[in-house]
């Protein structure tokens, strides 16, 4: 019992990071018709930055406002030079663009800070673990990012539910053509919006900095399961990219945790090692092909 309940903490902690990077990249789709494939790269700057800004100070602090600094300026000077561009050209012009930029920054970030990964420690705070149930501890800086996720989350639905901002993005992504005739500058409501994803991405950034390793090409990685994500929660929907980031979250936790055990209970170890690895691999690859059998357009789409 404890050990399931430990991984569904570490299901909720990578969901949170999931969310947040979900979030940001599906309400650029869903307000911009964007598809954005260089939103791996405003992760990298940011856990980059934080990293960098944290070894320099010392401060955790120092780091966060590195970060969110960091990805979200990257992001808006993407979003004027490259993105802003690209708003009516069809999707294969904004995956070729973006992919291009992703690249771009993989050496950028490489000739800036150097191609020696960056070490983030987890500060000292938040260092240790405290225990959660008798018989049961948990690290603080995991627990962290789950109370992170949950205020982004909150605040994300506030942010769109009960404020002018909010009313413009969820009209904007109806029909921007009116939005537009109605003077509302609608430039200016795309470059808030793809803003707002990079300094999401700057916060995932900085949670996961001291837990995973801080390299080039790591934002290609997170963001194919990010996509995951967009695609299981459904395409444009802040509610289905925290769907799609627990479900996703939840099935590749428990997967690495149960899977080898039931492998090795059916099969001798020489076929369990191999199967069990593919089928973790594959778990949520699985989920969201069920997904799409009986939902083609994710759990929670938007609605048009």
């Amino acid at each position: 019992m404890l050990m399931f309940l430990e991984q569904v903490l570490n299901g909720l902690q990578y969901s949170a990071l999931l969310f947040l990077l979900a979030s940001g990249l599906t309400l650029v789709f869903g307000i911009m018709n964007v598809i954005n494939l260089a939103h791996g790269s405003f992760y990298m700057v940011g856990a980059f930055c934080a990293a960098v800004a944290t070894m320099s100070t010392g401060s955790f602090l120092a780091g966060i406002v590195a970060a969110v600094l960091g990805a979200g300026l990257y992001g808006l000077i993407i979003e004027l030079l490259v993105i802003r561009h690209l708003y009516r050209r069809d999707h294969l012009d904004q995956v070729l663009a973006t992919i291009g930029v992703s690249l771009f920054t993989n050496e950028l970030v490489s000739i800036v800070f150097g191609r020696s990964p960056p070490f983030m420690d987890i500060p000292a705070f938040l260092a240790g673990s405290v225990q959660v149930l008798p018989g049961l501890f948990y690290p603080i800086m995991r627990l962290a990012f789950i109370v992170v996720g949950i205020i982004v989350a909150l605040g994300l639905w506030w942010l769109i539910s009960r404020t002018r901002v909010g009313m413009l993005v969820r009209a904007g992504a109806d029909d921007r053509e009116m939005v537009d005739a109605l003077g509302i500058d609608i430039q200016r409501l795309f470059t808030l919006v793809f803003t707002l994803g990079a300094l999401l991405c700057g916060v995932a950034a900085v949670m996961a900095a001291p837990l995973l390793a801080v390299e080039i090409g790591m934002g290609e990685r997170i963001l194919i399961t990010t996509l995951v994500v967009i695609v299981v929660g459904g395409l444009g929907s802040v509610r289905g990219a925290l769907v799609g980031a627990l479900l996703v979250g939840m099935v590749d936790a428990l997967g690495r945790a149960y899977i080898p055990q039931w492998m090795y209970s059916l099969f001798p170890p020489e076929i369990s090692d191999s199967l069990s690895s593919s089928l973790v691999s594959a778990s949520i690859y699985i989920l969201m092909a069920l997904v799409l059998l009986v939902r083609p357009r994710g759990l929670l789409p938007a609605q048009n």
